[in-house]
């Protein structure tokens, strides 16, 4: 169902039953017998402004915070997680913004002690491994879920979480083999979560619906880009703009243990990334399913 006609049925229902409900305390009647609900919160990756936070990484913080974003994923650039500022000056930072670091990318395999430490001692809920990129064997992505065990199970003596961030090539059989397969059962479920990004699993040709069921409770976050066919394949585009139906996924999700949805965008065809950030918020804002 597309969000216009979502929009348009529950306007009518509205109408409906503001006849027979009392004012107070409508909305939230109405919401509840609709069974339509809002994300409880929501974040950026902050991949999506990286020019941009590479030249002002405080302006940028700043100007994200202002759309409306209450939590931010960081990934690792040349001036690490936290932007040439110590951990505590960047949470204090984004404290005082009214947002918040939930988790980062990085480098899992260089000196991940000390990254797990300094996430945990600012509340941080993840760290995560974005990419290890298509293998020639099987066997690798065996050797990486025993990598990953491992990296879970040094956040868990932080107090953190560990997760692995997918792309479209651990879809991709190997020898018979699904890679994204052989990391999930591969991996510990107390120690390794999965943060799905819904671009790339469609990209892939998956349904992100099937893989929740089939491994609920795994799928602790995802990204939320959308993604536009091209003339010669595919495009990330501003949410809503695209062909995924996110309404549908993310109930999916939510139901099998989904907790935080990471905006992403990579590609900004007529805008910039600052105003497709602006954008994604607003859809995100008032979106529902």
């Amino acid at each position: 169902m597309s969000t216009n006609r979502r929009a348009f049925l529950r306007g009518g229902a509205y109408a409906a039953l503001g006849l027979t409900i009392p004012f107070a305390g409508k909305s939230s009647l109405v919401e509840e017998f609709l069974n339509f609900k809002k994300l409880p919160a929501y974040g950026l990756q902050l991949w999506t402004v990286k020019e941009d936070l590479t030249a002002n990484p405080k302006e940028v913080l700043k100007k994200v915070a202002s759309f409306g974003y209450k939590q931010i994923e960081s990934f690792e650039g040349k001036n690490g997680m936290f932007w040439g500022l110590k951990n505590t000056e960047f949470k204090k930072y984004l404290d005082d913004l009214g947002t918040k670091i939930i988790s980062s990318h990085c480098n899992n395999t260089v000196d991940f002690e000390r990254k797990a430490a300094e996430a945990a001692e600012i509340g941080m809920k993840y760290l995560i491994c974005p990419y290890k990129g298509p293998q020639k064997s099987i066997d690798d992505f065996k050797k990486f879920a025993d990598e990953f065990n491992a990296s879970g199970e040094i956040c868990r003596k932080n107090g953190i979480r560990f997760a692995y961030h997918n792309h479209d090539y651990s879809f991709k059989p190997i020898d018979g083999q699904v890679p994204q397969e052989v990391m999930m059962n591969g991996t510990d479920k107390n120690l390794v979560d999965f943060e799905m990004d819904i671009y790339w699993v469609i990209a892939a040709g998956e349904d992100p619906k099937a893989w929740f069921k089939k491994h609920p409770g795994r799928f602790k976050l995802c990204h939320v880009k959308d993604l536009a066919k091209t003339a010669t394949g595919h495009e990330s585009v501003q949410i809503g703009k695209g062909t995924i139906d996110f309404a549908s996924i993310l109930k999916a999700g939510t139901a099998d243990g989904l907790k935080y949805y990471i905006v992403e965008q990579e590609a900004f065809t007529g805008t910039n990334p600052l105003e497709s950030a602006e954008a994604d918020a607003k859809y995100m804002g008032s979106f529902s399913y």
